[in-house]
């Protein structure tokens, strides 16, 4: 299986409902590293997993929709504990209807799973992996 990484960050605002976050029900800032690990079984014709300058422009696309905000005051994410955890699928969600849509070139198409990761610190970090749906042409 072949794998490709990119990254970047995202710098946030935001608070956390339930007496199990502790003083994080108060308004806090968090900066996230974000990795994207696209895997594939096989190469595109280009010896490609996936275009890695359109990978890094759609991670960014998706990303710029909250970098710098206050989540509690987003539609996207009204009701919802913005959790690291939650973040992650949150991303995976709009990064495999990238490759559905086929915006991560061709090798997209062949990308069998699918693997975020947002780093907290050099301490503590959380992922969400899982299979990512095929288009119908692959």
């Amino acid at each position: 299986m072949y794998s490709l990484t990119v990254a970047d960050h995202v710098m946030i605002a935001h608070s956390f409902r339930g007496e199990a976050f502790g003083p994080a029900q108060r308004v806090h800032g968090a900066t996230f590293v974000v990795e994207a690990e696209f895997r594939a079984p096989r190469l595109d014709d280009a010896n490609l997993l996936v275009d890695i300058a359109a990978a890094r422009v759609e991670l960014r696309r998706i990303l710029d929709g909250f970098d710098y905000s206050n989540l509690d005051e987003l539609p996207a994410f009204a009701g919802q504990n913005t959790t690291t955890e939650f973040l992650c699928f949150h991303i995976h969600g709009l990064l495999s209807a990238a490759l559905a849509e086929g915006k991560l070139g061709e090798g997209g198409r062949a990308v069998r799973s699918l693997k975020v990761l947002l780093r907290e610190s050099p301490l503590a970090w959380a992922a969400y992996e899982a299979e990512v749906a095929r288009a119908a042409a692959a």
